[in-house]
């Protein structure tokens, strides 16, 4: 039986960057496990985008220090060839007048006073920054320039190269069947390959961390859920210079960007379909979504109601009450960590919680405080809820 310094269990964007995160921090020996192939379980169906608003004012420094590792993405990693697909297009968000305006302007005065660059842009401005959309009823529109979006897959499969090239082990197609635990104390994992040894477990399981409650016996508060996202063509490109835009006004508090250069990508950022067991397979899209979901994009960029629909996939979130993380220690199980429950955040924030997981795992002091992200928090009631209700605006 092989040992390690630390095993990761799952090998999307999380588990990518705590892998290369925990061998740039001095872990000698570390393996990833993954139950199927590199970043592509639900890493490969998200959307992208990269933005430092947040009504959590916690999740804004974690945005903050990942943007920091995208904009500068191939020296961060020591590879010139290393790249996330980075498009820098600005971040626009907008609300009408209603319950969602004092929260945005809330959100918008706690960016400025961190130093983000964040304005506030009249109706006019707003419409010459995204010229296809209409703003008559906006009431304030925030825009973040240094924002955008960029790609979960490539950027999962470069920390992972960097990972192996400081010596980690990467093995795909592989599922953990329990975890060994000797006197409250992880000693390792059984897999349907063989037993690995470590007194370091680190799951990032994404939408499959409930297994870790049949392991533990600690009830884990997640539950999946899915999200369609369409794409959409219109008479009007879409193109890469326009933001990304969130709509607080319309009813699913729609976001979108630019996808391909020319098309829409949107989907809706409220709650979605709950699902009985994790599952990545590509779901139903009713017609009366897509219908409900153009009307809405109609309404903001009206030369999208006749728009064509371009393609269309099903992505699943990883839920948790709040809607928010869970990441460091699992009480009660001594070397376990986890980080699960990202619900719509995960790929903006991976590099950072990647770093903080590592950090957390080997020891050592973490660059942010873990402490509003506890498992306990569900037990304490300190939840980390956003001010525009539930979604994955946050």
């Amino acid at each position: 039986m092989q040992s390690f310094d630390a095993i990761v269990i799952g090998a999307g964007v999380i588990g990518a960057s705590t892998a290369y995160h925990l061998a740039a921090l001095g872990a000698s020996s570390v393996l990833v496990l993954d139950r199927g192939m590199i970043g592509n379980g639900t890493t490969s169906q998200s959307s992208g985008i990269l933005r430092t608003h947040y009504s959590v004012p916690e999740n804004i420094d974690l945005a903050l220090k990942s943007w920091s590792v995208f904009t500068n993405f191939a020296e961060y990693l020591g590879d010139d060839e290393a790249s996330c697909g980075l498009v820098k297009c600005g971040y626009m968000i907008t609300a009408p007048e209603g319950d969602r305006l004092s929260p945005l302007r809330e959100s918008i005065e706690h960016q400025r006073s961190l130093g983000i660059e964040v304005r506030l842009v009249d109706q006019k401005e707003a419409q010459e920054i995204l010229p296809i959309a209409q703003f008559s009823d906006a009431a304030l529109t925030g825009f973040e320039p240094e924002a955008g979006f960029a790609d979960a897959y490539m950027t999962t499969t470069s920390f992972i190269k960097a990972a192996r090239r400081r010596g980690v082990t990467v093995r795909e197609n592989i599922n953990v069947i329990r975890l060994l635990i000797e006197g409250g104390k992880v000693t390792g994992v059984e897999t349907d390959a063989g037993t690995f040894l470590s007194n370091t477990v680190i799951s990032t399981q994404n939408i499959w961390a409930s297994e870790i409650q049949g392991w533990t016996g600690v009830s884990i508060p997640l539950k999946p859920e899915r999200h369609a996202v369409l794409s959409l063509e219109g008479p009007k490109p879409y193109t890469y210079s326009m933001p990304v835009f969130k709509d607080l006004g319309s009813p699913g508090m729609l976001y979108c960007r630019s996808y391909g250069g020319n098309q829409m990508l949107v989907s809706e950022g409220v709650v979605g379909d709950a699902l009985n067991a994790p599952d990545t397979t590509q779901g139903d899209i009713p017609l009366d979504y897509i219908l409900d979901v153009g009307a809405q994009v109609a309404e903001r960029f009206p030369s999208f109601e006749t728009a064509g629909l371009a393609s269309s996939w099903t992505g699943v979130y990883d839920v948790t009450p709040d809607w928010n993380p869970v990441i460091g220690p699992l009480p009660g199980i001594e070397g376990l960590f986890v980080g699960f429950g990202f619900s719509g955040h995960g790929f903006k924030l991976s590099p950072a919680v990647g770093k903080i997981l590592a950090q957390s795992a080997l020891g050592k002091p973490t660059d942010v405080s873990l402490v509003p992200y506890s498992f306990e928090r569900f037990a304490s009631g300190a939840l980390l809820v956003g001010k525009y209700g539930l979604g994955a605006v946050s």
